[in-house]
């Protein structure tokens, strides 16, 4: 079964897939267990989840390792892993529901639920070109527009999806003219790779992340605008 095909199976009856099997499908895939199991409509056990962590600093984190180009990015999330590999545990929290309405819809449930299985609000995320109350109306009500595929552009990169995989769990159509909107899914894998860190080690990686970027602190948030989705290696 192609790769698409099986996405949009679980996507669609899931649940009648054993979490066992979910789990090692997804390293099959190499997909976060967690997220596939959000797909297929599975709860998500706390080992997978991360750990409380301060909001205001996992902001931060996110929109410092949006001015990482892709050298800096592969650097950033080895780096990142090693720490992961040494975090201290932690009890793992469901976090809050990113939006602020219950979902009402199948794949707005699916990708509110992606994006908290990172610890991340709407807030938390670094800006990817896209309004705060389009994100909020994403996460509640997933309707046809015109937007769709503009909207998943935007927001499969920071979660470290590859534009074919999540326009298939959200059964949209996908042809090879789309491309990531500012960032692709290798600023995403970074994300995914800090699940596990904790406050203090989110710190250590933002200050990384500055210094394999040389980021300049001018004491304001000024989100990167134009992304390093051009430049990914995946789309020659």
């Amino acid at each position: 079964m192609e790769r698409a095909d099986i996405l949009s199976s679980l996507a669609a009856s899931g649940t009648d897939t054993a979490p066992q099997r979910l789990v090692e499908l997804a390293a099959e895939l190499g997909i976060p267990a967690a997220d596939l199991l959000v797909v297929a409509g599975r709860p998500v056990p706390a080992e997978l989840l991360p750990p409380e962590r301060d909001a205001d600093v996992l902001r931060r984190f996110a929109y410092r390792v949006s001015y990482c180009d892709h050298a800096q990015l592969a650097a950033l999330e080895a780096f990142v892993r090693a720490l992961s590999r040494v975090a201290a545990p932690e009890q793992s929290v469901q976090p809050a529901w990113p939006g602020r309405h219950p979902p009402e819809t199948r794949f707005a449930a699916v990708l509110g639920a992606l994006i908290r299985n990172r610890g991340f609000g709407i807030r938390e995320l670094p800006f990817i070109g896209l309004s705060l109350s389009t994100l909020h109306a994403m996460v509640w009500r997933w309707d046809p527009s015109p937007h769709r595929r503009q909207q998943l552009s935007a927001i499969a990169g920071p979660l470290g999806w590859s534009l074919p995989d999540l326009f298939a769990v959200a059964d949209e159509p996908y042809s090879g003219e789309v491309r990531p909107m500012l960032h692709c899914h290798h600023l995403g894998r970074v994300f995914t790779a800090a699940v596990p860190l904790t406050t203090a080690q989110l710190i250590e990686a933002a200050a990384e992340a500055d210094r394999l970027s040389v980021r300049t602190d001018h004491g304001v948030w000024q989100p990167v605008s134009e992304g390093f989705a051009e430049e990914c290696p995946d789309f020659p």
